[in-house]
Order: structure tokens, then sequence, then C-alpha cells
């Protein structure tokens, strides 16, 4: 059974980080890209990063481009979101989402191209 968990998620004041962690089970951790997305309520979900099975290729929502980073470690199938700057407006439930890739390079953005969800976690940035 795949699964996903996330953690690190909490509050922060503005200007502060945290790192999410999303932790995979179940699945052979390689051959999967994965995506955070994020959601806050009355609004649809919106797509943070994305990260392609190698590694090697990463895609940022313009909203966070050049504070967030994404990345992967392969050895304890987990995948990170560093966020650093945090703004209230980052504030949101974050999940990590995870689909089989055939490309090493290839990742996607859009939520209908995963097939396997976490439960989420809450990030509550304070201004």
């Amino acid at each position: 059974q795949v699964q996903l968990v996330e953690s690190g998620g909490g509050l922060v004041q503005a200007g502060g980080s945290l790192r999410l962690s999303c932790a995979a089970s179940g699945l052979t951790f390689s051959m999967y890209t994965m995506g955070w997305f994020r959601q806050t309520p009355g609004k649809e979900r919106e797509f943070v990063a994305a990260i392609s099975r190698s590694g090697g290729s990463t895609a940022y929502a313009d909203s966070v481009k050049g504070r967030f980073t994404i990345s992967r470690d392969n050895a304890r199938n987990t995948w990170f979101l560093q966020m650093i700057s945090l703004k209230p407006e980052d504030t949101a439930v974050y999940y990590c989402a995870a689909t089989r890739s055939w490309g090493g390079s290839s990742y996607y953005t859009s939520g209908i191209d995963y097939n396997t969800w976490g439960q989420g976690t809450q990030v509550t940035v304070s201004s």
C-alpha cells in the first residue's frame, strides 16, 4: 500500500522558515516524481513545487520562487520542501503528491497528474 506522510508544518512568524517532509512507503521511491500543493479554505488547490525522479528537474510556482526549495533523499524515501522568508499568504494546508514517472526528468504541475496524496500538514504564518 502506497502511503505518503507529511510532517514539519506549524506556526511561524513572517520571515521565518520551515522544512516540510514527505515520507513515502510502499513504492519504489526512485521511480516516482513528486509535487507539493497547498490549499486554503474556499480556494482551489494550488501548485507549489515539483521535482523529477532524478531530482535534476524542478519547477516552482511564481509566488514561491526564490523562497522555497524542493529536494529528495532517495536513501530515506523522503521529499522535502524548504521554505524561507515565509509570508502570511503562504498560510495553507500543504500536501505532497506522487506519481509513477517514466521519464527521469519529467515533473508535473497539475494535481490531476498525481495519483497518491498525503494527508496534509498545516502551515500558518503570522504577520
